[in-house]
């Protein structure tokens, strides 16, 4: 509640499939597909607040002139930062031409960021320091076009060391570990070798150098690139990339752990990382709108040939349920209704936690991104009512108008109980000052809740490490002195660390965590900590295929009830007055609500890849090491 939970990165790809001319003629602008892709990225922005970044290459541009433009920003403001800075560069003082085709020449010519193929990066930084340097999308620079490449993505690798060392086998001198870099060497490792191959063999057969190029463009396998490079990425990730002459990507990890959708039409394709921002960008329909398959790369030739190829063998699809819960907008068809059913499907808890006593309780939610499970929360209690209502008429045999009257005027009570004060900004970093500050975070409606008579009952759509909770919004509910607060939270316990793209590496900050330590202390099993460590010191430094969740065992001890109750004790201030309880979507649940984002390790532990497993037995290691890193 409150703990924001580490947001992942998003893209957006372009590709204007006619010359520039057609869509300054069409659209009255050069800057169509830039406007587009600045669309994109604010319709993403919920996927990224550390940086954005964007590229733009031009077709068979003049030699001596920058085919390859980019701009990147870490600001406060970064997207509006990025294209204040590709727009402060357009040249000053340009009457448009009449002809659309001499605009065109003289926009690309003069204009850095007029192109036909565009990429746009959302950062949150789960590596590295926050500054531009660290924004994607990365250039992999070259003097022969299709020897360049540009790399975004949205991705985390659980085995970089791995990939490093596979780079100094292949004789190269990285100079980082960071999986971007990694990736996008090993990417251009493997351009470089296509590249050659196809030079060597029209060299032979007597071809100029520049005659070369055009075949190398022609004959490029972009598939077979992305095969080769990837056949050992462990993780999950969705990547773009553009070559320098024109050629351009997206590949998705074979258990499609990471989203990317895509549009194709006469005049255009485009990538974003959610189906949404395409649908309002373009105002195309939802099923118009097509999902690159796991294992798969949607590939763009130059010529504007359009594939989507397989480029590994698919796995089992575990795509992140998270995204459903948390991380997309709710504005998809498909997520929309998701979340509403997370919500439907606790009402059963929800009524056996208040007793079925409605009239004495009070529903709300918070923070914003759990208002859509609420609504479905108030369906599901709506429906149970209805049903009530219709028993008591029913089986009651004389009920005078004044009665029937009453059971039909019963309502669920939902209000609008805590409101954020954006204005309110947590700026100062010691203890007790930051714990004072968030304590006024949020605002409360007072005089919604009956003194010591109602239940408050509170919706979130995940809980993460209860600090929250605990330091402040706990505090803040009790002001309004219910008699109990219930937190329901849309989402499982989250008990293990993430490695594919969202940073929730360390075991301890999660509140499930905290709770099955304190479980076995307080039933003397502290005993089973050591042994567990010893199985993951063991397994960690074999090959991660050889590897298994070693931490599940500790959680099989007690039940998700008991769990569950030792976390409402934690988090629960000493100083309030309200019985605290906190209520968690179940497994199955969750899997009814989202059928086909089954990804569910952070709440199972069963990891789609075998580098999850190393990294949760090293988040656990450094758990018992004391060490307060990254698992990966």
């Amino acid at each position: 509640m409150s703990d924001a939970i580490k947001h992942e990165c998003g893209i957006a790809l372009i590709r204007l499939l006619k010359p520039l001319d057609f869509y300054i003629e069409k659209y009255n602008t050069p800057s169509y597909a830039l406007n587009k892709l600045y669309l994109l990225m604010e319709k993403q922005h919920n996927r990224g607040q550390d940086g954005a970044g964007a590229a733009v290459i031009k077709l068979d541009p003049h030699p001596g002139s920058h085919f390859v433009n980019r701009a990147r920003s870490s600001t406060n403001q970064p997207i509006v930062d990025v294209f204040s800075q590709i727009f402060g560069a357009f040249p000053k003082g340009h009457e448009p031409l009449a002809d659309a085709k001499a605009e065109a020449e003289w926009q690309k010519q003069n204009n850095p960021f007029i192109g036909e193929l565009l990429l746009g990066h959302l950062r949150y930084g789960t590596y590295g320091r926050n500054n531009d340097s660290y924004c994607h999308p990365f250039i992999r620079e070259n003097n022969w076009m299709t020897r360049n490449l540009v790399l975004a993505g949205n991705f985390n690798m659980t085995n970089v060391d791995e990939q490093f060392n596979l780079l100094i086998q292949l004789g190269q001198h990285p100079i980082e570990r960071s999986d971007t870099i990694t990736v996008m060497e090993k990417i251009g490792h493997f351009l470089d070798d296509e590249v050659q191959k196809i030079f060597d063999k029209y060299k032979d057969r007597g071809h100029s150098n520049k005659e070369i190029t055009d075949f190398i463009a022609k004959e490029l396998s972009v598939r077979r690139i992305l095969s080769r490079s990837a056949k050992d990425f462990d993780g999950g990730y969705a990547m773009a990339g553009m070559f320098g002459h024109g050629d351009a990507f997206v590949l998705r990890d074979p258990n499609g752990i990471r989203p990317a959708y895509y549009y194709q039409d006469d005049e255009i394709v485009v990538v974003a990382s959610e189906r949404p921002a395409i649908q309002t960008t373009f105002n195309v329909p939802f099923d118009s709108i097509k999902e690159v398959q796991p294992g798969h790369a949607l590939t763009i030739k130059k010529d504007g040939r359009v594939k989507h190829d397989l480029v590994r063998d698919p796995g089992e699809k575990k795509s992140c349920s998270f995204e459903r819960i948390y991380f997309s907008r709710g504005t998809d068809f498909e997520i929309y209704n998701e979340r509403k059913n997370l919500g439907v499907y606790l009402t059963p808890a929800v009524l056996k936690a208040i007793d079925n006593d409605l009239a004495n309780t009070v529903f709300s939610f918070i923070p914003n991104t759990a208002e859509v499970a609420f609504f479905g929360m108030m369906k599901g209690l709506e429906d149970h009512l209805n049903e009530y209502k219709k028993d008591q008429i029913v089986t009651s045999k004389k009920l005078n108008d004044e009665q029937v009257l009453d059971i039909l005027s019963m309502r669920v009570r939902m209000e609008k109980i805590a409101v954020k004060d954006v204005k309110a900004r947590t700026f100062i970093t010691d203890g007790a000052s930051r714990d004072e500050m968030v304590s006024h975070v949020y605002d409360i409606t007072y005089g919604s809740v009956r003194d010591g008579v109602d239940t408050l009952v509170m919706l979130d759509d995940s809980i993460v490490r209860g600090t929250t909770l605990e330091k402040s919004i706990l505090s803040i509910l009790d002001r309004l002195k219910p008699k109990k607060i219930i937190i329901v939270s849309s989402a499982p316990q989250i008990r293990y660390p993430d490695c594919y793209g969202i940073d929730m590496s360390r075991m301890y900050d999660f509140i499930a965590f905290r709770a099955l330590i304190d479980l076995l202390k307080d039933t003397e099993q502290e005993n089973r900590l050591q042994e567990v460590y010893e199985l993951c010191k063991a397994d960690v430094v074999k090959p991660a295929e050889e590897n298994r969740n070693h931490v599940q065992a500790l959680y099989s001890l007690f039940t998700a009830d008991e769990i569950s109750a030792k976390i409402s004790e934690i988090v629960r201030p000493k100083h309030i007055n309200a019985e605290v309880q906190v209520i968690y979507q179940t497994i199955e649940d969750l899997h009814k609500a989202c059928p086909h984002n089954l990804g569910d390790w952070y709440f199972t532990g069963n990891y789609p890849t075998p580098g999850g497993n190393k990294v949760v037995n090293k988040a656990f290691i450094n758990y018992m090491e004391g060490k307060n890193e990254r698992a990966y």
